[in-house]
């Protein structure tokens, strides 16, 4: 009875923290965060873009990426561009004209940047 007894505690015991360990193991001890943006990119997380301050050649397309969790939108000051990106969605806009564009997101307009065109 007493090892019919040990073997129960045992189990119970036992395959809980084999379980927890498991789980634990799976999971990268570094969260996932989207990758810095290059050179001609923007990102959009935490209900901010990144970079907030962007300057980009004559000619060059600018893609921004929804990495967030969040819809959010691109649009232009001036009526340029006016782009809603669901979460890992993409837009793209070149800009020919040198200048300063300032963008924000209509559902958020907190969040606001600026691309200068040289």
């Amino acid at each position: 009875m007493f090892k019919t007894l040990f073997r129960t505690l045992f189990a119970l015991i036992l395959i809980p923290v084999i379980l927890l360990l498991a789980q634990g193991c799976s999971k990268s001890s570094n969260p996932t965060s989207p990758p810095p943006p290059s050179g001609n990119s923007v990102s959009i997380v935490d209900n901010a873009f990144n970079p907030t301050l962007l300057t980009v050649d004559s000619g060059v397309t600018v893609t921004w990426r929804n990495n967030g969790a969040t819809t959010h939108t691109v649009t232009s000051n001036t009526g340029l561009f006016n782009q809603t990106l669901n979460p890992g969605a993409t837009f793209q806009y070149k800009f020919s004209t040198k200048g300063t564009f300032g963008y924000h997101c209509s559902i958020h307009p907190q969040m606001t940047a600026s691309i200068t065109v040289k």
